[in-house]
């Protein structure tokens, strides 16, 4: 009879439980027992043997009173005393009456009780008798005081043998449960030790069988059959695989032509692609190159083909520049700059990517790394604009400077008393015309600064300097701005700091550009917070105002050159900050903001320590 999967399962937990039916039935009845035969014992006779003992404690009491009157101090002998001690003893003799449990002993109880009363009843006689106290005290009380603890130590005995014997039958019952709940577990022992050497390997052997059937469908090994002959459920599931695996096998050979067909076409549409293309599987090996990458690198298909992108740097000095960031797996956290390459005797340039390229397998949910894509994008068309277009800024900023101070000169000659008193509308034009004047050469120093920055002309002159000299500069370009608008600037400054690297001129240049915008931003009679603190390995310089705030998806773009937020009507050229980011980042510094809508902006940067 072939069992079916579900069945051997049933059987296997109805045994299980059984088991723990049998032995707790076992256990409780015993320990039931147990249990009874131990509080019987415990609630009769050791409840007389206590009571025996207060008996025999109040029994000594009364005569050590009755010693006392006799012989050493009557006068002290009172009734309320000795009645209490009676009373004592009646009490205990009443809860002994109520718990006879064994054979003889309501007859010694009797005894006990006529043989007390008889002694008590003698002192009461004999203590107002002066002439025969002592005759009668050493021959008939004392005899009868031996009596009444005769009694009392015959009851007690009578209880402790009677605890001795039921604490032989504990002992022979819990040594009968041990020795049936013992045979009985060893029973199940052998049985459950058989079950378990044989049933988990009944279900596990074809388990792994499956799994590594599965596993080889996996890789794609259509031809793996399943060899499992049992009747149960992994019987009919191994013809299940082993159905499937064929029907797989002739899906894989039916579609072969059409995904190599496929892949053809994938070929085809990388190799016209403008762009330099490089793929690389996990291990970091070429897996396909295009047409412009070989032309670009100088390298057959065939030498890249197959090979690791460490072989191949080692042959070829632009292909090391290319991947070394790949190779040093710094290549997610950096932001590349256009690459320059001499190709065909001209000068062209590129922007790298490189991407993470990340599948998902089927029935799966993590996503797995399958290779990394290198595109290189020519920009050199782009690049000679840009340049065009820096050379032209340089040159208008350049060209406007000299009428820009040939113009402020002539105002200044007009604003000259010697020349001709001016009335106030007059005075007035030619304040407008030189705050315009003030805001274009602004406008073109910025464009000049511009221009050395995208050039790669920025000249630092970094060296070690206090940052009070930085702050105390920025400060005193300020104060008149600041005093303008009675707006007040609140130092958290140290008195002592390390020395920093940097070039002062281009860091004041920064905070200076931080204090204007904050005043230019805040309101008449607020306040500025300047902070310097000092971290780890750096100073970090912050600006804080209580203006209007930046909205959060503009925070991203504001050092973006020509940025400017939208619906400020104070808005300048949208250079400043794009210009200190490229002087703070020059001297390996930070530079961020943090804003939020109606309550001011922080602006930070960071430059490291000597």
């Amino acid at each position: 009879m072939h069992l079916k999967l579900q069945t051997k399962l049933y059987m296997g937990f109805s045994f299980l439980f059984l088991i723990i039916v049998i032995i707790w039935v076992f256990s409780s009845v015993y320990i039931f027992k147990l249990s009874s035969d131990s509080d019987a014992m415990l609630r009769d006779n050791y409840k007389s043997v206590v009571a025996m003992k207060d008996l025999s404690i109040s029994l000594d009491e009364m005569k050590d009173i009755q010693s006392e009157f006799f012989f050493h101090k009557p006068s002290f002998y009172t009734d309320s005393t000795y009645s209490s001690k009676i009373r004592d003893f009646e009490k205990n003799l009443r809860a002994e009456e109520n718990n006879i449990t064994e054979v003889g002993e309501k007859e010694l109880v009797i005894l006990l009780t006529n043989s007390f009363y008889e002694y008590t009843n003698h002192f009461t006689s004999i203590r107002n008798d002066s002439l025969t106290v002592n005759k009668s005290y050493f021959f008939d009380l004392l005899q009868e005081y031996n009596e009444v603890k005769k009694y009392i130590t015959g009851i007690s005995d009578l209880n402790m043998e009677a605890i001795i014997k039921k604490n032989d039958k504990l002992k022979e019952t819990s040594n009968k449960a041990f020795m049936y709940i013992s045979i009985v577990g060893t029973v199940f022992f052998l049985i459950s030790f058989s079950i378990l050497m044989n049933f988990p390997r009944n279900i596990a052997d074809p388990v792994k069988e499956l799994t590594k059937g599965i596993r080889e469908i996996a890789r794609k090994n259509y031809d793996q059959q399943l060899h499992i002959n049992s009747k149960d459920e992994f019987g009919e599931l191994a013809k299940a695989f082993n159905t499937m695996a064929i029907k797989l096998n002739e899906f894989e050979k039916s579609n072969l032509y059409k995904i190599l067909f496929e892949k053809k076409r994938i070929e085809s549409i990388i190799s016209n692609i403008k762009d330099a293309i490089i793929g690389l599987d996990e291990k970091k090996e070429i897996i396909f190159s295009n047409p412009v990458a070989c032309d670009l690198l100088g390298i057959p298909v065939a030498d890249l083909i197959g090979k690791n992108i460490s072989d191949v740097s080692l042959k070829n000095d632009l292909f090391k520049n290319i991947t070394k960031d790949l190779l040093n797996n710094t290549y997610k956290s950096k932001e590349f700059n256009p690459l320059k390459i001499i190709a065909g005797g001209k000068e062209s340039y590129f922007i790298k990517d490189i991407l993470d390229v990340y599948t998902t397998g089927t029935g799966e949910n993590e996503q797995q790394l399958i290779g990394h894509l290198i595109i290189l994008k020519n920009i050199t068309k782009f690049q000679e604009l840009d340049d065009a277009k820096t050379n032209f800024i340089a040159t208008v900023s350049h060209e406007l400077k000299n009428p820009i101070s040939s113009a402020r000169l002539n105002l200044k000659l007009l604003e000259d008393s010697r020349v001709g008193e001016l009335n106030e509308e007059q005075k007035i034009l030619l304040k407008n015309v030189r705050d315009e004047l003030n805001r274009l050469l602004k406008i073109t120093g910025e464009l000049l600064d511009l221009s050395q920055v995208e050039t790669g002309n920025i000249q630092l002159e970094i060296q070690a300097m206090d940052p009070h000299i930085v702050i105390d500069y920025a400060l005193h370009a300020v104060k008149y701005q600041a005093d303008q608008k009675k707006i007040g600037i609140t130092m958290n400054i140290p008195e002592e700091f390390p020395l920093i690297n940097a070039d002062a001129e281009k860091t004041a240049w920064v905070l200076i550009n931080f204090l204007n915008n904050a005043i230019h931003y805040s309101g008449e009679n607020t306040s500025i917070i300047l902070t310097v603190r000092k971290e780890e390995r750096e100073v970090q310089f912050s600006v804080k105002d209580f203006g209007q705030g930046i909205e959060e998806k503009y925070l991203d773009k504001i050092f973006e050159r020509f940025f400017r937020i939208p619906g400020v009507s104070k808005s300048g050229t949208g250079l400043g900050l794009a210009i200190s980011k490229e002087f703070i980042t020059k001297q390996k510094g930070r530079i961020w903001v943090e804003s939020k809508p109606g309550e001011g902006s922080t602006f930070y940067f960071t430059v490291p320590l000597a």
